[in-house]
Formats: structure tokens, sequence, C-alpha cells
């Protein structure tokens, strides 16, 4: 078993809080150091109370679903025996209302480009593979209850 952790940080900064005119703009900060700057969502709590420049939630999410697969899928690519040298993807999250009528993030979709070198090449069906077998053994694919789909994979 591991455990992963992080310290959220907010606070109230003197604003009234309870007519709900309060600023979401928190900090992220991970054992090895980084702190990043988050915020709610401009697109659910608008500005001022929200920070556009911090990651929101949601971005987080989407960045982690992309994130864990392009991981899992350079070490296949390797094993492969592939010479990856550049992997860039722009996922992109949608919410909408899930079966219960919640709005929840439904479907993230994967857009890598991916370059290679070397004389082995993987064709097309070496690429679903890696793919499939990426998004089988995500570890974020596997603990979130969305569908994450490769693009034109």
């Amino acid at each position: 078993m591991h455990e992963y952790r992080a310290t959220i940080r907010w606070t109230r900064q003197g604003a009234r809080f309870t007519d709900l005119r309060y600023s979401r703009s928190h900090e992220w900060a991970f054992d090895g150091g980084a702190r990043v700057a988050a915020s709610s969502s401009p697109k659910v709590v608008p500005l001022p109370f929200s920070v556009p420049e911090a990651v929101d939630p949601e971005e987080a999410l989407v960045a982690s679903a992309s994130s864990c697969h392009m991981l899992t899928f350079l070490y296949y690519a390797a094993k492969a025996g592939f010479v990856v040298d550049s992997y860039l993807d722009e996922p992109v999250g949608e919410m909408n209302k899930n079966d219960a009528g919640k709005l929840a993030i439904t479907l993230i979709t994967l857009h890598p480009r991916i370059s290679f070198s070397g004389d082995k090449r993987p064709t097309t069906d070496d690429l679903r593979t890696l793919h499939h077998q990426a998004h089988s053994d995500c570890y974020i694919a596997n603990s979130v209850r969305c569908d994450i789909v490769v693009a034109d994979a």
C-alpha cells in the first residue's frame, strides 16, 4: 500500500464569509516542496472570487489523468523497445450531469502527440496497444468514474 498526501490551505482573509463573497484562492503543497496556487474555476465561481491564473480542481483532475496515462505509456513504449523523444498532450475534460443528475467531469479526452526515433517505430496497431495498456494500468483511470479516451487511437 502507498499513501499520497498534500496540504490544502485556505484562509478567510477578513471576508465576511456568510454572504458567500469570499475568495476561493488557496494553496496546494506537496511533500517534495512544490506549492501550487489553486482556486475554484471561474466557470463555477465568478470573478473576483475565483483566481483564473490558479489551477482549479477540475483542471488538476484532467492533468492528473493525462499525466498518469503518459507515464504509463512511456513505460510500455520503453519495454517494447520504442524510443520516445517527446510526448505532448492537451487533454480536455467535459463537465456534464452524471447519471445521478450531479455535475461531474464525465469525459476526459486525451490528444497525445508523440515523437519517436530509432530504428523501431510503432505501427498504428502498436500505438493502439500501447494506449490500451497505459489506460488499463493507469492508477488515475482506475480511480475515477468518468471515461478517459484517447482521440484517434
